[in-house]
């Protein structure tokens, strides 16, 4: 089957419409529950932002979704876009303040929720300032939500929806960690979404013929701009999995046929672990890309016959490195430029740092609208990052003579835990409201599957009697479980600078110590023969 022109609609929406002119009866989503063909979501999304317009969502207007994967998320993202609004998703694991701060960041006046995460939004709904109305998706009725079923009932669009969206207009807001405070979330413009999908199709050798699976949730840039939109500039199926699960992810690739998959953090290492089986290969996947790609990706390759590939990208700017799909792998790079930026690596000064040697990779893009346009509600985190007209990454990574990229580590107080940005100012704000904890630095330590996992060292508060399981048990209430901390060190005191800032790299050079306690052991994680 020959590849579409990929030419760039200016909208999200625009494109919808017109591979829906193109090819009405092709499939475009695949879901366990279902399938949908192009024609079927554009028309649902035309009906969907009718019944939005009639609540009174407007052009540039904020709506926040608190959804798992399901087919309301994707008609909702693009009913939308048709009406200029923004959809700012929110991180389904949040809870309590976490979960509140999101919300109120985005100054959304309309919320649409699931019934299954009804719990935690009642834990905080009377401290959402600014939204006005709840819509709930499900079959559950409740005294004060409008069902998502009257948003289907309006059948026409105001005449002033219906006018082209600029390509510069929001079309996302990603939520993303950073180095100190809450999350952030990136303001992410309709050209940004649609040139990164037009790079990954180029970048990955995708065909209009693939079938795009993605495990992770809709509000990650994984599932949305680099699965559903790829697949929407192709014509091809974007089938999106419920959640990633080790043992139902073979099972669920056969059953939705898909050719493509993405990886990230402890995913191959876990399938990797299981044990060898017969139908290791009966499956019609023929590429895997993410981040990280471990020194024995040729041996998951040999035993699951599919090519693996790794590249680098962030929420902010997108992906701009892919691996040369025609050239050799070169061992711990994750690829080459690709697409409209400059990238230069550069020292703490701002100096390019000579090939071979390790700087922070700062993004100039080359066209407007490319990456985010800064964070929402905060200009001056926004112009610090953006300073000199480049995107300041905080990672570091060193190029070789050839030109091919290596990635080094993040310079920034963030731990990467199974595929998620934990911010460590969010888990140490959780812990230190509990009522007998004085002060916590949390760090990320090696993980035996990859990436990290977390290391919280709290203080107790003089007098009081800390214990490890009572803080796990109060984690877990408070805080999304990919954010709980795995690893406890209760210490006297946090090493300090004598300007009172925590000196993390000596937690980081102690890491997992004899003291430290382990939630999967639930005890000290290692202890000296003496100790025995």
């Amino acid at each position: 089957m020959p590849s579409p022109d990929l030419t760039i609609e200016a909208s999200l929406g625009g494109a919808l419409r017109r591979a829906a002119a193109d090819c009405p009866q092709r499939p475009f989503i695949r879901m366990m529950g279902g399938e949908w063909s192009y024609g079927t979501i554009d028309a649902e999304s035309d009906r969907v932002a009718a019944g939005l317009q009639a609540l009174g969502v407007a052009r540039g207007d904020n709506v926040s979704l608190m959804l798992p994967n399901c087919i309301e998320f994707v008609v909702l993202w693009f009913a939308l876009a048709k009406l200029g609004a923004v959809t700012a998703p929110v991180n389904t694991s949040f809870r309590g303040e976490l979960l509140a701060n999101a919300i109120n960041l985005v100054d959304s006046r309309l919320l649409v929720v699931h019934e299954t995460l009804l719990a935690p939004l009642a834990e905080v709904r009377a401290s959402l300032g600014a939204i006005a109305a709840v819509v709930l998706v499900g079959e559950r009725q409740e005294e004060g939500f409008q069902p998502y079923a009257t948003l289907r009932a309006a059948t026409e669009l105001a005449p002033t929806a219906r006018a082209d969206v600029a390509a510069d207009e929001l079309c996302l807001l990603l939520y993303t960690s950073g180095s100190t405070g809450a999350s952030k979330a990136a303001m992410i413009p309709h050209r940004f979404v649609l040139t990164h999908a037009r790079l990954s199709s180029a970048g990955l050798g995708l065909r209009a013929d693939d079938v795009l699976y993605c495990p992770y949730p809709l509000f990650h840039l994984d599932a949305a701009v680099m699965t559903v939109v790829p697949a929407l500039l192709l014509r091809a199926v974007a089938a999106i999995g419920e959640r990633f699960s080790v043992s139902r992810f073979w099972d669920e690739m056969r059953a939705l046929r898909a050719t493509v998959f993405d990886f990230m953090g402890a995913t191959l290492t876990m399938l990797f672990k299981r044990p060898p089986a017969p139908g290791d290969r009966d499956h019609r996947a023929r590429l895997g890309w993410g981040v990280p790609l471990p020194a024995w990706a040729p041996e998951f390759e040999a035993r699951f016959g599919c090519r693996l590939v790794e590249l680098y990208g962030l929420t902010e700017a997108g992906v701009m490195i892919y691996p040369p799909l025609d050239e050799p792998r070169r061992p711990g790079s994750c690829g080459k430029a690709l697409g409209p930026f400059e990238l230069l690596l550069v020292d703490e000064k701002g100096a390019e740092v000579p090939r071979g040697q390790t700087g922070e990779l700062v993004i100039r893009p080359l066209e407007p609208s490319v990456i985010m346009h800064g964070y929402y509600g905060m200009p001056e985190v926004s112009k610090q990052a953006l300073r000199g007209g480049r995107f300041h990454t905080g990672d570091l990574l060193r190029q070789d003579a050839d030109g091919f990229f290596y990635f080094v580590g993040r310079s920034k107080d963030v731990v990467r835990r199974r595929g998620e940005n934990i911010s460590a100012a969010e888990v140490e704000m959780v812990i230190e409201s509990h009522p007998d904890v004085l002060a916590c630095a949390v760090i990320g330590v090696p993980s035996e599957l990859s990436e990290e996992e977390v290391l919280a060292c709290v203080v107790a508060r003089p007098g009081a009697e800390l214990q490890a399981p009572e803080l796990w048990d109060f984690c877990g209430r408070k805080m999304a479980r990919f954010m709980a901390p795995r690893y406890l060190r209760l210490l006297p005191a946090l090493p300090k600078t004598p300007t009172d800032k925590v000196e993390k790299f000596r937690l980081r050079e102690q890491g997992v110590t004899a003291d430290t306690w382990d939630r999967e052991q639930a005890q000290p994680a290692r202890r000296d023969a003496a100790g025995e």
